[in-house]
């Protein structure tokens, strides 16, 4: 978008009619309006979708004035103001200067505002030349004033670049032309063979990459990792973030974070890889209380570290699901109470008088919807209906919610 179009939606009237109708349907206004304020309208009613896309993921964009939105595709690609504010006070406390950072792949520029907040200067790097003056743009209404910016691809400004930094990050774009993908090799700029180049133009290099990713695949792929992070908002792994420095060369630290957005608490447990593999659980059937983890502490892979932590027993090396006599209300996960297990046909009626039941199947030969089926039950209601196998039979339980 050039500059002139920019500025004609910061504009007053323009701002003042996309807050007035973010709620309307854009598609029914754009039957009334072609063009509005000079401006074709398919950009107005990209502000419109801009705002109420950013409303929860991006509220300081949402309640700045003249802020202006880019299309859909770059607002979902970017991190969301929970988890860049993560990466910054992440960073912040690694004991390194904060001179000096470069954004490798500066998108919607909600990285590099955070990461600008806590460096003295930054450098912020993005070939599309659409989405640029945007970012500019937005970064000047946020007060940010120590940055400069490149139109021009990564692999194009690393060749020419002989400036150090102390933080050097990139997020690769997952789409490769139409689909999506997530594997390092796939995403541009590819970082694994890159390396070398990154690593020699900073002292620590934070790589985002998608939540499908494998992390031992990663790990295998990228050097000198010393930390890595999965990162969640309300139980949804948003980001794997692998933080590198050239001059570790130990085991790195997995840990697993889950930002909950509506008391603004955050659940961080850390673990390593090699003691994973040593921990010996024998399994147990269930006792009074089932526990299911966090999507976080799944993908981390602290099937039984977390077991371990919290003095859990295990149902089977293949359900993730733990048990305890007593209850351990500091879990990172769910927690639910066993009413009874193994119920007749006969008996449903007694615990589901109403016929509903939240239904979850863990390492179980039936779907949540085929046991639903099976069993004849309606989504809802306060009890749970959980299906999982235990180390010589399949089980079902029938559960309230603790936590």
């Amino acid at each position: 978008m050039d500059v002139a179009l920019i500025q004609r939606l910061a504009t007053k009237e323009a701002q003042d009619f996309i807050a007035e109708h973010e709620s309307a349907d854009e598609n029914k206004l754009a039957l009334k309006y072609k063009t509005l304020f000079g401006l074709p309208f398919a950009l107005i009613a990209q502000q419109l979708v801009g705002r109420r896309k950013s409303k929860n993921k991006l509220p300081t964009w949402y309640n700045t004035k003249e802020v202006v939105f880019p299309p859909t595709i770059n607002l979902e690609q970017c991190s969301s103001q929970a988890t860049a504010r993560f990466k910054a006070n992440w960073i912040a406390n690694l004991p390194s200067n904060k001179d000096s950072f470069l954004d490798l792949t500066g998108g919607f520029g909600v990285d590099s505002f955070f990461f600008s907040q806590i460096f003295r200067k930054g450098i912020v790097v993005e070939p599309n030349a659409e989405l640029l003056p945007v970012t500019t743009h937005n970064h000047l209404k946020l007060g940010v004033q120590n940055l400069a910016y490149h139109c021009v691809h990564a692999e194009d400004f690393l060749k020419t670049n002989t400036l150090s930094f102390d933080l050097l990050y990139v997020d690769p774009s997952r789409r490769s032309e139409t689909k999506k993908v997530f594997k390092l090799a796939d995403c541009v700029p590819n970082v694994a063979t890159l390396q070398q180049q990154l690593m020699a133009s900073a002292s620590w290099l934070l790589v985002k990459a998608s939540p499908l990713l494998d992390i031992q695949q990663a790990l295998r792929e990228l050097a000198h990792v010393q930390e890595v992070v999965v990162l969640a908002v309300d139980n949804e792994v948003k980001e794997l973030l692998f933080l590198q420095n050239q001059k570790f060369a130990g085991e790195p630290n997995i840990r697993a974070v889950n930002l909950q957005t509506t008391d603004q608490t955050q659940t961080d447990f850390t673990f390593l890889l090699s003691d994973e593999k040593d921990i010996d659980l024998a399994p147990s059937p269930p006792k009074a209380f089932l526990y299911e983890p966090h999507a976080t502490i799944l993908k981390a892979g602290a099937f039984k570290s977390i077991a371990k932590y919290f003095g859990l027993q295990k149902i089977h090396p293949n359900t993730h699901l733990y048990t305890s006599e007593k209850m351990v209300y500091e879990f990172f996960g769910r927690i639910f109470k066993i009413e009874t297990l193994q119920p007749q046909a006969k008996e449903l009626k007694h615990w589901l008088p109403n016929g509903k039941a939240n239904v979850i199947t863990r390492n179980y030969p039936l779907s949540p919807e085929e046991l639903k089926r099976k069993l004849k039950l309606k989504d809802g209601g306060d009890n749970y209906v959980i299906g999982f196998s235990e180390e010589k039979r399949k089980t079902i339980a029938i559960a309230t919610r603790i936590k």
